[in-house]
């Protein structure tokens, strides 16, 4: 099945990667679609299907995760959003590892509907994965460790470095 766009509309700041036809993943930087998510115990939860941006700020908030068959969870409801601050990458294996996501945080985690992504959703995925919640109606949402996308690329080797290409990259 195939989830359509966000759909354009007042206030929708977030975009999928895949819509934004002058948007890349930034040169150095790994796209991690299609690789395995892994709690903190190294199960599998499931794959890596989409990148949510915020184009204004050219920046990657949320990794789009479907969900593992496994979780008997309904189609409707198999994928996640997952703050890029709160995974981290094991390029050697293709694994982002998600030390909050545990099976009790997926059977309470907020199911992403591809639609209109509110600050309510936004705060419920935070409770579901134990992560601070920024003081409501702050402009500084993204500010914090969860949403701080070098925490999430500074934690591969070094040796892929970490240029910016002049054009528009989302890190």
């Amino acid at each position: 099945m195939e989830p359509n766009a966000i759909p354009p509309a007042a206030g929708m700041h977030l975009r999928r990667l895949r819509d934004l036809s002058d948007f890349e993943v930034a040169d150095g930087n790994p796209d991690v679609r299609g690789w395995d998510v892994r709690g903190s115990d190294g199960e599998k939860f499931g794959e890596v299907y989409e990148l949510i941006v915020e184009p204004e700020a050219m920046k990657v908030r949320y990794l789009e995760v479907e969900l593992d068959a496994s979780f008997n969870v309904n189609e409707r409801d198999r994928h996640i959003l997952l703050p890029i601050g709160a995974a981290a990458l094991d390029d050697e294996a293709d694994n982002v590892f998600v030390p909050s996501l545990t099976k009790e945080a997926v059977i309470n985690y907020p199911p992403y509907a591809d639609i209109y992504i509110s600050r309510e959703y936004e705060e419920a995925m935070l409770r579901a994965l134990n992560l601070p919640v920024p003081v409501a109606g702050s402009n500084d949402f993204y500010t914090g460790d969860s949403y701080d996308a070098s925490r999430f690329y500074t934690r591969r080797p070094a040796r892929l470095g970490s240029a910016q290409h002049p054009s528009e990259n989302v890190s």
